[in-house]
């Protein structure tokens, strides 16, 4: 990919999760924000978007780091195992190991007296359902074989970047961190294969261009 287009993706991805974390900042903590917008309170309104703005900006920041950390993983992977289909198993582990600790070890560690197990189990599930239907998108975007990597990418990568606030477990903040994550990590693995394809097609425009200019620029033969 060109250096343009890696612009384009990161500041693209930076305003993607600033105002993903404004508009779920407001939903998921409407108890405390809603007096703002009864008293109809502009400015303080514009304080806490501008802040939750900037919060989903540092959001925005780990899911690229993952995403690039992850882009280096599975070139490392693939190395290793030369293979996909065993890269994919150890995948599919790894899957199966994060979902089951984002159930489990929570619980074991947060979940008061005769607390139900379900809210943990939901957590799992809506990353598991937003991970599987992306990865379907981007199966169906490139080929089959992308299913596993970009299910593992949204699964263990997402809950891998939120782990600094799964340690605090403050509810608001869980929700407030997730679907910015979700929604980043997302655009990212989707728009990869067009800025890609979009790179390659600069790259042959511009050969193009300098293949024609120079036959416009030799002299015609005296022979």
């Amino acid at each position: 990919m060109t250096s343009r287009n890696w612009v384009k993706l990161f500041i693209s991805t930076l305003l993607i999760g600033g105002i993903t974390t404004g508009i779920t900042g407001f939903i998921v903590r409407w108890d405390e924000f809603a007096p703002f917008f009864i008293d109809f309170n502009i400015v303080e309104i514009l304080a806490i978007l501008f802040w939750l703005f900037g919060v989903g900006l540092i959001f925005s920041l780990l899911s690229q780091a993952g995403f690039f950390a992850y882009l280096t993983l599975h070139r490392f992977g693939l190395g290793i195992f030369k293979s996909n289909k065993l890269w994919n198993a150890v995948q599919l582990v790894l899957i199966a190991v994060v979902l089951f600790d984002l159930v489990y070890l929570r619980y074991e560690v947060f979940a008061g007296e005769n607390e139900s197990l379900l809210p943990y189990i939901g957590l799992a599930l809506l990353v598991l359902i937003a991970g599987s239907l992306v990865a379907y998108l981007k199966s169906r975007q490139t080929n089959k074989t992308a299913f596993i990597p970009a299910l593992f990418f949204m699964i263990v990568v997402t809950v891998i970047e939120w782990v600094p606030v799964l340690r605090v477990n403050e509810e608001s903040w869980v929700y407030l961190m997730v679907f910015p994550l979700l929604v980043c990590n997302a655009y990212q693995l989707l728009m990869l294969p067009r800025l890609n394809e979009k790179s390659l097609q600069e790259r042959e425009n511009i050969q193009r261009r300098a293949n024609s200019k120079k036959k416009t620029t030799q002299k015609p033969s005296n022979a």
